[in-house]
């Protein structure tokens, strides 16, 4: 008989199944089977049915090997998750630990493990890296004149714990600790300090103000360096601060120039002034030798004096006529014979006898001269030797 006829095939559907049985399957068959399947898995015969009833395994055999299976699975699936909560913090790193969102702990370099997710996260956080924001502003001066100020800082994590927990965002708190800062310490500078001279205090200043308030925060934060990058007038009144720099390095140069010229000025007094000591120093040097000689020649005359008055007068008369006759021109001589006075033109005498012989000898003329001077010193000292004896 057909399967689909009436009361043909027993009841079942050509898989074998009754037709009472297509409703959803049974849970605990599913899970029975599961076990069988596990149990086989693991050396047990599987839980197979055969024809004969003796092979069935009773109720309490197979629920101890579906449940020590689960279990065994559970241990593998228990490894695994721990394995997921091996982590590796780099030198350069802190590893900030919590628990349900709770700070825990704080691990260091090198190999680590905690809870896996969802029991404890774990956050790395570079401490030596260093960190940088921009800040541009326009300021108010303490002369009631708007500056443009660029500003980099420079800073980074130093309490892991502190930068994570105490402050919802740290690196907005440092933004905003910059902006109070620089208005407090520009807005007690003069616009051309900030613009020129004190450019490096204002950032210093600055610098000690961020650090103090990010500590009082308690954000885990340590600047590192404030660098101004610019500092100029708005853009609407550069062209005219631009003239007034001009004209200030102007004066400046100015000055230099003036300073320099007074320096050369002075220098030179200088010179001129050890010059004319040195020269005071060697008259002073000369007056003191000639007085000096003077007074030995006038002992040794007096002492020749002393010796033979009578002798030392008459030269002493010579040398005082020769002296006075040598700057005269003419010459009077008085004859005892007669009541004539006889004159000798000694300059023309003297004139004449230079021009023939500077008309014979050009050249040597100054060496003319010379044997002329000498000769009259001969004379002299002819007239001084004749007057000694």
């Amino acid at each position: 008989m057909a399967w689909n006829e009436p009361g043909g095939g027993n009841g079942k559907d050509p898989w074998g199944r009754r037709k009472e049985e297509q409703g959803p399957p049974d849970l605990d068959e599913i899970v029975k089977k599961m076990g069988d399947k596990l149990g086989s898995l693991f050396g047990g015969d599987g839980g197979s049915n055969n024809s004969g009833g003796s092979n069935k395994n009773d109720g309490n055999g197979g629920d101890s090997l579906s449940w020590s299976a689960i279990g065994f699975i559970g241990l593998i699936l228990i490894f695994i998750w721990c394995l997921f909560g091996i982590y590796t913090i780099q030198p350069a790193e802190l590893g900030v630990v919590t628990q349900f969102g709770r700070y825990e702990e704080t691990t260091e370099q090198g190999l680590n493990w905690h809870f896996p997710y969802p029991i404890e996260q774990v956050e790395k956080i570079n401490v030596e890296q260093v960190r940088a924001i921009n800040h541009k502003a326009l300021m108010l001066t303490q002369d009631e004149n708007i500056v443009e100020i660029e500003l980099v800082v420079q800073y980074r994590v130093i309490d892991v714990k502190d930068y994570l927990f105490n402050v919802r965002d740290p690196d907005n708190t440092l933004h905003q600790a910059t902006e109070s800062s620089l208005r407090e310490v520009v807005g007690t500078s003069e616009m051309n300090a900030v613009l020129t001279s004190e450019r490096t205090r204002v950032a210093a200043d600055t610098k000690v103000l961020i650090q103090d308030i990010v500590d009082r925060y308690e954000t885990g934060l340590m600047v590192v360096g404030v660098n101004m990058q610019n500092a100029q007038p708005p853009a609407a009144v550069q062209a005219a601060f631009a003239d007034v720099i001009k004209a200030r390095e102007d004066e400046e140069r100015s000055k230099n120039k003036a300073y320099a010229y007074s320096n050369e000025v002075i220098e030179q007094a200088g010179g001129i002034a050890g010059r004319l000591r040195e020269e005071a120093e060697a008259y002073k040097s000369q007056m003191v030798e000639r007085a000096t000689g003077e007074t030995k020649r006038f002992l040794s005359v007096l002492r020749e004096y002393e010796k033979a008055p009578a002798i030392t007068r008459q030269r002493l008369y010579l040398e005082t006529m020769e002296s006075v006759l040598s700057n005269s021109s003419k010459v009077l001589i008085d004859i005892q014979s007669g009541n004539n006075l006889m004159v000798l033109p000694l300059d023309r005498l003297l004139g004449t006898t230079t021009t023939d012989q500077s008309s014979t000898k050009m050249p040597g003329s100054s060496s003319s001269a010379s044997q002329l001077s000498g000769s009259e010193d001969s004379r002299s000292n002819d007239l001084r030797s004749r007057g000694g004896r």
